[in-house]
């Protein structure tokens, strides 16, 4: 029987996705998930690629965080979740219910599903190992226990990823005293990819990527992606994602990804073929085609268009 058109059209799709999984063996990627795209119950198709990935000889590690959770449960208890722009104020009680949430509901319901998906995984937090080492945040008198981060310990990591675990890992950290810190899961995900020398960091969050002015931009220069901060067209709870990716690059990580948590595979999509789902930020030209609009996902997946 001769193949169709179409079927010779998947056979060199599964040919490039097996040459790139093949190229990424070995090769460690940190994926952060949280804020409004985790604020269900639904995870999508993230914990199958994430065990797949694994399978494929990837070193996976999952960061989360879980601000949707935490302010449920502060109003649970009668505690009013509060603001200082875009960061949480986590005095003494909230900083109890973060750190249930991050390092006990959450956390250990991502490993459940990793390991019912036929994985292995081990939940951490910052905490862990000395693993996040944090100062106050210079703010503090405002914002209470939030934390930046000071020092990286990855043994642990290392040891976990060698052995074929997944880490997943909630976003707190330790403090001088031994105190617990919140932290920003788009900085902890940018701080841990950095120390370990990831290839990528991948940020999956509930929006296709970067837009400007209704061009879906799918590549971009640091340079770019600065130029598009101080021009206001990033804003918002945008702006921690694009400066976690661009610290990210700067300490060495090749390239950093923010991309629809929601888009079926899109985590395989972005990584295993040349078009990619979302917006990748590296330091690399940007050709014309990068600031025209995308295909829709569904038409990228089944296309393979190419970055250029």
């Amino acid at each position: 029987m001769t193949a169709t058109g179409r079927e010779r059209d998947l056979g060199q799709e599964m040919a490039s996705a097996l040459r790139y999984a093949s190229a990424w063996r070995g090769k460690r990627v940190v994926i952060k998930y949280g804020g409004r795209a985790m604020a269900g119950d639904e995870f999508g198709s993230l914990i199958e690629d994430v065990v797949l990935l694994r399978s494929a000889g990837l070193r996976p590690m999952l960061v989360h965080g879980g601000g949707a959770e935490i302010s449920r449960t502060l109003g649970l208890m009668g505690i009013e979740p509060r603001f200082v722009d875009g960061l949480r104020v986590t005095d003494e009680a909230t900083m109890r219910v973060v750190e249930m949430v991050l390092g006990g509901s959450v956390n250990k319901r991502l490993v459940g599903m990793i390991q019912r998906a036929g994985g292995r995984a081990v939940g951490l937090t910052g905490k862990d190992g000395d693993l996040l080492r944090v100062r106050p945040h210079a703010r503090s008198d405002e914002l209470g226990f939030v934390g930046e981060i000071e020092k990286v310990d990855t043994s642990l990591l290392d040891q976990l990823t060698t052995s074929g675990y997944v880490p997943v890992i909630g976003s707190l950290g330790v403090g001088p005293g031994g105190e617990t810190y919140n932290i920003n899961a788009d900085t902890a995900a940018a701080a841990l990819a950095a120390e370990v020398s990831a290839e990528k960091l991948l940020l999956l969050t509930d929006v296709r990527g970067i837009s400007d002015n209704g061009r879906f931009r799918s590549r971009l220069t640091p340079a770019q992606a600065e130029g598009l901060i101080d021009s206001g067209v990033v804003s918002a709870g945008m702006v921690p994602k694009v400066r976690a990716c661009l610290s990210a690059l700067e300490a060495g990580v090749a390239s950093a990804h923010i991309l629809a948590a929601g888009e079926p595979h899109g985590l395989l999509v972005e990584l295993f073929t040349e078009g990619g789902i979302g917006t990748m930020i590296r330091e690399t030209a940007t050709s014309p085609d990068a600031v025209a609009p995308r295909p829709p996902a569904r038409e990228t997946i089944e296309k393979t268009a190419t970055r250029e």
